[in-house]
């Protein structure tokens, strides 16, 4: 774009701060918006007035895909999948229930935990939501929680570093930066393939000689060989395309995870 980008970090309601903020900007594309995949489910768990509906926004191009994982501690004794299916219906039966944590009420992974407990025949798994993945992590890390799912990009430093433990990965191959772990597909679990994304948004009305012009350096920047092999490394996949794309991949998801919250009554206030 030859020109500064500075980053506005404004966390909160599953990204909606940031969201709320570049909705009421001026169309002149000074102002975007980074968004993922949990925005798409954030319409569906708050009832709040004020909670912005992805589909409002512009799309101007797919930043990137990431996998969730499925992790315990390295320090737990479950070791795959079948071993993690058998703890949490052995503690079903005695009238517990294993504890899972995520990032946020309504975030990817709490509605990702939950398609798979409804898959399990909804066995009891105590969700402890955290103001963002990095608490929970320490906790999973220290013990405290039993697993978690989480974006490649979260979890790989901690799978790397051996402190965590990837029982499957939720894309349809696995993943470079993993590639001993076994996806949802190989180890029983069909039709599970759960990718987040990260997508660059703009207000309502961006003229589409702005859309076209950002939407270009975007996609520039996603050849950088530098940019490619840093985002490979997380764990994550570098995405581009055009600004229908990220359009159909919102709309896509708005409408799946929907479901699923509806399926499972999930709320978040």
């Amino acid at each position: 774009l030859g020109q500064p980008v500075v980053i506005d970090n404004k966390a909160g309601v599953n990204g909606n701060i940031g969201a709320q903020e570049v909705m009421k900007a001026p169309a002149d594309g000074y102002k975007l918006y980074v968004g993922n995949g949990s925005m798409t489910i954030a319409a569906h768990v708050y009832t709040q007035v004020g909670i912005v509906d992805m589909r409002q926004m512009v799309p101007i191009g797919n930043m990137l895909q990431s996998a969730l994982v499925l992790a315990v501690p390295a320090s737990s004794p479950i070791k795959t999948y079948a071993e993690f299916v058998e703890h949490v219906k052995a503690k079903a039966k005695t009238g517990k229930s294993i504890d899972y944590g995520t990032g946020g009420v309504g975030a990817l992974p709490h509605v990702t935990t939950e398609l798979l407990r409804e898959r399990l025949g909804k066995p009891p798994m105590n969700h402890i939501p955290y103001k963002g993945s990095s608490p929970a992590i320490t906790d999973l890390i220290g013990g405290r929680l039993d697993a978690m799912f989480d974006a490649t990009s979260v979890v790989a430093p901690f799978i790397k570093g051996g402190q965590l433990r990837a029982l499957l990965v939720t894309s349809d191959k696995r993943v470079p930066a993993f590639p001993d772990v076994p996806t949802a597909a190989e180890v029983g679990l069909k039709d599970f393939n759960i990718v987040s994304f990260i997508g660059l948004y703009g207000p309502p009305n961006l003229p589409a000689d702005v859309v076209k012009k950002a939407n270009a350096a975007l996609n520039a920047a996603l050849k950088d060989p530098t940019v490619t092999k840093n985002i490979l490394d997380r764990g994550d996949e570098p995405g581009g395309g055009t600004p229908e794309h990220l359009g159909n991949l919102t709309r896509t998801h708005h409408k799946t995870w929907g479901e699923v919250v509806k399926a499972n009554n999930i709320k978040a206030d």
